[in-house]
């Protein structure tokens, strides 16, 4: 085996592996989305959001 195989071998498996984190958390992203708008549109509030006026906890 020559040097520029291992070179090539070990950019090629970086890029993948790169490549493979970032499909990973574009598709998680997307999938906590989906959840929190269905949380959002059973009533599920999130804490952070202010309570509607005259509303006491």
């Amino acid at each position: 085996m020559s040097h520029p195989f291992y070179v090539f071998g070990s950019y090629g498996f970086a890029a993948f592996i790169i490549l493979a984190v970032i499909a990973w958390v574009w598709i998680d992203g997307r999938l906590r989305r989906r959840e929190l708008a269905a949380l959002e549109a059973s009533g599920i509030r999130r804490r952070s959001q202010r309570a509607p006026e005259g509303e006491t906890k």
